[in-house]
């Protein structure tokens, strides 16, 4: 990698970092205060990721709330390397940091120094602290797998470890009544594999059904972002964030993402069903660990 940079500041708080085959985008954390005043464009400039996807190449996003990066790893035509960039000054990406890997789309590989993790759909990886290379490739160019990983400071290496499905927890949430019939995949969590601060798992919403996280809820000890996909064309999925007495609303189309800080709630209505992937990490592993707020309290 050539360590040569170019800045291109959108708002006061985003900042675009280049690299070879990795763009780094920086956003900064809001007061809650502040966020009441925004209209739909900061809205969406402070908490919307657009775009996470990009042929041979990586995408991600670094959020000071918490320190998580989110991304996209789309290799068609090449293997694409997790490398490191300046804004974390490491040597290597995962030297001070774990991360998350969940294939969201058709057969691949991930290499973690050397040693190879087949992927489909809903597989997920946990890469400890520590992995020095970690490569991403796929199986078919005609039919090439899309990886969405999260990342987060670590203390203490973990071993990177593959979650099965034998090991990956399911949850059945929600009733047809309420049009909240989903499936929770657990897929990264402290109970099955060994690790720092980050949580992973994938939502299914079922057919009839459009709302997810319901009712909403804050963790003052965790943020949280979520990644929306298998939104069908001409459809859209409407986020709902802020506080629970001061809401906002944001409109995403497919494979876009959305930054959900501690003190905001997250929650989304869908025009047709949807699927997501929720990553959290913050100041405990309590997967429970959560404020709730009736849909008759919110404002």
């Amino acid at each position: 990698m050539v360590d040569i940079k170019f800045n291109i500041t959108f708002t006061p708080s985003i900042y675009i970092f280049f690299y070879m085959k990795t763009t780094i985008e920086e956003r900064w954390g809001t007061h809650p205060n502040d966020v009441k005043r925004y209209d739909t464009k900061q809205l969406r400039n402070e908490f919307v990721v657009d775009r996470l996807f990009a042929a041979d190449e990586a995408l991600m996003v670094y959020t000071h709330n918490d320190r998580l990066i989110i991304g996209g790893a789309w290799p068609v035509n090449e293997a694409i390397h997790l490398e490191t960039v300046a804004l974390i000054r490491s040597e290597y990406f995962c030297e001070r940091r774990e991360a998350g890997i969940i294939c969201i789309e058709n057969e691949g590989l991930v290499v973690v120094d050397g040693t190879e993790y087949p992927m489909s759909y809903k597989d997920a990886l946990y890469v400890g602290r520590g992995s020095k290379e970690v490569i991403f490739k796929s199986l078919d160019a005609v039919k090439p797998a899309k990886f969405y990983f999260a990342s987060s400071p670590a203390h203490t290496a973990y071993p990177t470890a593959a979650i099965t499905r034998e090991m990956r927890r399911t949850r059945e949430l929600g009733v047809k009544a309420l049009s909240n019939e989903r499936t929770l995949n657990q897929l990264i969590l402290n109970e099955i594999v060994p690790c720092c601060q980050l949580q992973m798992g994938l939502t299914e919403i079922k057919e009839g059904s459009v709302w997810n996280t319901m009712p909403p809820h804050t963790h003052s000890r965790r943020m949280e972002a979520y990644f929306y996909f298998k939104v069908p064309e001409e459809q859209a999925v409407c986020h709902f964030m802020g506080q629970p007495q001061e809401t906002r609303h944001l409109f995403l189309a497919n494979e876009q993402a959305v930054i959900s800080p501690s003190w905001s709630i997250h929650s989304a209505a869908g025009t047709s069903n949807y699927t997501f992937i929720w990553a959290m990490c913050g100041e405990n592993l309590a997967y429970d660990d959560m404020d709730t707020f009736t849909a008759d309290k919110l404002r």
